[in-house]
């Protein structure tokens, strides 16, 4: 029999229902996975092992008494930028060290509701500001492929907990790339849905115009369940969207070939620089998909050179305005000093890391008076042109296929000393953020070193249907989703 934590959400579904398995049985399977591994991995920062085995008791119980949802039974990791109630949320921060919500998450509670098991917080980028988990306070967390490696980020605890087998499936936060680019470089399915179909309530914000909430999981099909499970409108999130949520799973099943479907290549995505491996497993995957029927044809986004300038103008200084609530008043670190001022200055000089502050110090700056026109406003409007280039190209195809990262995943500290090298790690995630547009990452190929190499489907504002569909045709013509990291030693 197949080890239970290697499951996929399906295998694992399958065994519950026909009470192969028990819920509590799957669940302690993990813990004990947990306890085996991450003292190598570090993909957890809090891990609620006996809450874990009381709700899979439930679960069980539910299951008994005739109940049955997608989720039922099945263990799940969270990032810890999303609030789980009476488990701590400290954003990869020592500000929040000591915070412990008093309530969960949109997301949590939907998944809650179909029974779906909370294994416990992921590490994270210090208020998910980074593309390496290297920034969290409380240590970096390692690739599984080469523990000498980073996982990307900033959710890469979330990704590192599937591609580990320490976790059935996660959920991490996407403002520039964070579940996108670190599920490429752990070789998972990442996705990040449009802007507004998934709550950000209980979500602590990063940048509130570009923040989504997206899965992880081991395949298409796990990743298109668990999306189906919290997407839809929140009245509590009055930026969530009220559109009607498709069958995503029912979709995959008429999914047989790619015919009829136009695929665009962007010509911006294929820069000087890019690892030689990158762009020859994503070439590959194109011809793959032309193979099976696709319609490939090159298109252009010519704005695609402005992204990162703008995104690094828009995030700084959202985070600058989301970030001045921490100041040791109501909850989280207090260092105390001699009056009001010097009480916030000491607490947010100890509670911050080095990449917060410097992004504050962006936003504050780009905001200030004398200078909103020059930066921030102008960025705002270069965003638009950005999404005029993607309504445009999504105008003549119905989705759009480039690489995730311009490399597979770089060795720890390699560019923690130039922020702007770590920057451009993003470069071609970033644009979907400024568009509100879905995304998603799949493995496609392995580099020489054998690291996994991700591959970039975009499609339209609420087109997650089509990115679904196209990376599961894709994915049953292939087997890189079913190689597992080796676990090797730093």
């Amino acid at each position: 029999m197949t080890s239970l934590t290697s499951l996929s959400i399906h295998e694992a579904r399958d065994l519950l229902s026909r009470k192969a398995v028990s819920s509590v049985e799957l669940t302690q399977a993990l813990l004990d996975r947990i306890a085996a591994v991450d003292d190598r991995i570090h993909a957890y920062l809090h891990v609620a092992a006996e809450w874990a085995l009381a709700q899979a008791r439930q679960a069980d119980l539910r299951r008994a008494a005739g109940e049955e949802t997608p989720l039922l039974g099945i263990p799940l990791a969270i990032k810890d930028v999303i609030c789980v109630e009476d488990l701590p949320c400290t954003c990869g921060s020592y500000i929040l060290e000591s915070f412990v919500p008093f309530y969960s998450a949109t997301v949590v509670e939907r998944l809650r509701g179909q029974g779906a098991i909370i294994l416990g917080k992921t590490n994270t980028d210090e208020f998910a500001m980074g593309s390496s988990t290297e920034n969290s306070a409380y240590g970096p967390t390692r690739n599984p492929w080469d523990t000498s490696r980073v996982p990307g980020g900033s959710s890469g605890g979330s990704a590192a907990a599937v591609a580990s087998d320490m976790a059935l499936g996660a959920f991490g936060s996407d403002t520039g790339g964070s579940v996108r680019q670190p599920a490429a470089l752990c070789g998972v399915v990442g996705v990040k849905p449009s802007y507004g179909r998934v709550s950000r309530y209980g979500l602590v914000a990063f940048a509130s115009s570009l923040d989504q909430i997206g899965p992880f999981a081991k395949n298409v099909r796990d990743a298109a369940t668990l999306l189906g499970a919290t997407a839809g409108h929140d009245p509590r999130d009055s930026t969530s969207m009220p559109v009607a949520v498709p069958d995503y799973t029912a979709a995959l099943d008429s999914a047989r070939d790619l015919s009829g479907f136009k695929i665009g290549v962007p010509k911006e995505y294929y820069i000087e620089g890019m690892q030689a491996d990158t762009e020859r497993a994503v070439r590959a995957a194109i011809g793959t998909m032309q193979a099976l029927g696709a319609e490939v044809r090159e298109v252009s986004l010519p704005h695609t050179d402005y992204g990162l300038p703008v995104y690094y103008l828009i995030a700084p200084a959202e985070a600058s305005a989301n970030l001045a609530r921490y100041d040791s008043v109501r909850y989280g670190l207090r260092r105390v000093d001699d009056g009001l001022w010097a009480m916030y200055r000491a607490t947010r000089g100890a509670g911050f890391g080095a990449e917060v502050k410097r992004r504050i110090m962006l936003g504050t700056y780009a905001l200030s008076a004398g200078y909103y026109d020059a930066y921030y406003l102008k960025a705002q409007k270069v965003r638009t042109l950005i999404k005029r280039d993607f309504d445009e190209t999504f105008a003549e195809v119905d989705a759009i296929v480039c690489p995730v990262s311009p490399s597979t995943a770089f060795k720890l500290g390699e560019k923690a000393a130039d922020p702007l090298q770590m920057y451009l790690s993003d470069v071609f995630t970033l644009n979907a953020n400024l568009a509100g547009i879905c995304g998603l990452s799949l493995p496609c190929g392995f580099d020489v070193q054998d690291l996994p190499i991700g591959l970039q489907i975009l499609g339209p504002a609420f087109g997650e249907e089509k990115i679904l569909r196209i990376g599961h045709v894709y994915e049953q013509t292939t087997e890189w989703h079913l190689r597992k990291p080796a676990m090797r030693l730093a």
